[in-house]
């Protein structure tokens, strides 16, 4: 078998990840948001290995797995845990329920992703816009010639951009075509190559159900609720919008697990939904592991033995819709999905503030580690690496990863005196403090879960469409942008290039000004904590 985890591998990946996951958790606690990182891992693996002895693009690949693999675990914590202290200064959470929360949530993450794998990467045939991008870099960064001229003056470009807009500010970063009314809310463009190059990967299909949305929701419910009586003012029609997104979503996860169920029920010989056939030896492993999972929850954390059990249920369902969203969109609304979970516990239980916090904490950072996860596995299956080696690596760097992004949360806590401040204002943990007295608009959830099933079960992106009900206008208008651009590109050109290689081109250019932004950003912030 060939060695794609290598030992050179391992220890260029665990440097890199211990950079990398320290300089997230400032972006995530200070901007709100995190960039991807598998792109800035990727050109910095290329960089490292590429001249190496032996060294082939799978091992490689194997090495911006772990190298990237702490990110979003910082993100899942950075985004709910810190509204704890919002909301209590005074609370105490020991560090020792606050490793085994993030360890086992990075274990549970690599553990459902690979369940899901077959599914989502090989039979869906999900884009993956990161992991493509992933893919193209190292496929032209290896081979030079003209597509890597066009993917890294693309990516130039693109670098420039972002470096004129968050470094200098000089070019706004978002741009108001209409300001709003009583009526119609503002409409507004995320000035983002990053974003564009999504919309392009994803394909006009999910960007447009995903604008389709946002109409939906913003310039629809809004101006037809609020001239009805039925909302007495923007803010109310907002509120009602925005658990119908999330309504949608968990349809979505309602329908997934009927979907398992029937199929159960009904002894069919395909797969079950999202879930591969394995051997015993490896049921066994699973079981196994879930099992200490639950009692380390139970004895090391505020969670109940019920709550626990209840949470691996919450967990798999989250992170399967987790890994088809960052599949359809490149976008993993993590910290929604662990509010979700929280709701669903508390219908069961009665949970104290900390592990209310907890339960949120652990279902982020599984959701992050799965995006993160998928994205690799993608661009791994297209290169042909060995998943097992590819999720082992991951999973060794998750856990790196969570043990370190404990420990950076608290010494950003001690240095900058708390969070919810000017210096880490946290606006993501802040949401989800006000989320964790329940949902605001139950009607509209409602509403939104039972239209979300349905399309579910009729084979429509449910969870797409959802997602753009639900994020900023500004965000769903430029990934549209980026579809339409994209294909009128393609209709303008398609008479005289092929098909094939049009679709290469604007594939690479996409990916160019996707990673651009990407690896700006994570320098940006990298150059941010050491000020």
């Amino acid at each position: 078998m060939n060695r794609h985890l290598t030992v050179r591998g391992l220890i260029i990946g665990i440097l890199g990840l211990l950079v990398i996951t320290a300089s997230s958790m400032y972006v995530a606690l200070r901007m709100g948001a995190l960039p991807w990182p598998t792109i800035f891992v990727t050109v910095v693996s290329l960089a490292a290995l590429k001249k190496a002895k032996g060294s082939t693009l799978q091992e490689i690949n194997v090495t911006h797995t772990i190298m990237s693999s702490g990110a979003m675990v910082a993100g899942g914590l950075a985004f709910t845990l810190p509204g704890l202290w919002m909301l209590d200064p005074n609370a105490s959470f020991s560090i020792p329920s606050l490793i085994i929360l993030a360890v086992v949530g990075a274990i549970l993450g690599t553990l459902f992703s690979a369940l899901f794998r077959k599914k989502l990467i090989i039979e869906e045939a999900l884009p993956y816009p990161m992991g493509i991008a992933s893919y193209n870099t190292l496929q032209t960064g290896s081979k030079g010639g003209a597509g890597a001229r066009t993917l890294f003056a693309s990516m130039g470009g693109s670098v420039v951009f972002t470096i004129l807009r968050d470094g200098f500010g000089k070019i706004p970063a978002l741009l108001t075509l209409f300001k709003g009314n009583a009526l119609f809310p503002s409409f507004s463009l995320w000035v983002s190559p990053m974003a564009m190059g999504i919309g392009s990967i994803i394909g006009p299909l999910y960007a447009l159900v995903w604008f389709g949305g946002a109409i939906l929701g913003y310039y629809l419910l809004t101006p037809i609720g609020i001239q009805s009586g039925l909302f007495d003012s923007m803010a109310q029609a907002d509120v009602f919008r925005s658990n119908l997104g999330i309504g949608l979503m968990i349809g979505t996860g309602l329908g997934v697990f009927f979907k398992a169920v029937a199929s159960r029920l009904l002894a069919q010989k395909k797969l079950e939904e999202a879930t591969p056939k394995m051997s015993s030896t490896n049921r066994l492993l699973i079981i196994l592991i879930l099992f200490f999972a639950v009692i380390l929850l139970a004895l090391g954390t505020e969670l109940g033995l019920i709550e626990a059990l209840v949470l691996m249920a919450g967990i798999y369902l989250a992170t399967y819709l987790s890994g088809m969203l960052t599949g359809q969109t490149g976008i993993n609304p993590m910290e929604i999905f662990g509010i979700l979970v929280l709701l669903v516990i508390q219908l069961i239980s009665n949970p104290s503030l900390i592990a209310s916090f907890g339960i949120a904490a652990i279902v982020a950072v599984a959701c992050g580690l799965t995006g993160d996860v998928m994205n690799d596995l993608k661009s791994g299956y297209l290169l042909k690496t060995d998943p097992r080696q590819q999720i082992l690596g991951e999973g060794i760097g998750g856990v790196i990863g969570a043990v370190l992004s404990v420990f950076v949360l608290l010494i950003m806590k001690a240095s900058f005196g708390g969070f919810g401040t000017a210096e880490l204002p946290a606006p993501q943990a802040a949401a989800v403090s006000a989320m964790v007295g329940g949902l605001s608009h139950v009607p509209a959830f409602l509403i939104g879960l039972g239209i979300g099933l349905v399309l579910f079960l009729a084979k429509l992106p449910s969870a797409t469409l959802g997602l753009g009900v639900y994020l900023p206008i500004y965000i769903s208008s430029i990934m549209g942008l980026g579809a339409l651009v994209s294909s009128l590109l393609k209709f303008v050109f398609g008479k005289k290039t092929s098909k094939e290689k049009l679709n290469e081109q604007t594939g690479l250019i996409a990916s160019g000004l996707l990673g651009g932004e990407g690896i700006t950003g994570v320098a940006i912030a990298i150059l941010s904590m050491l000020k």
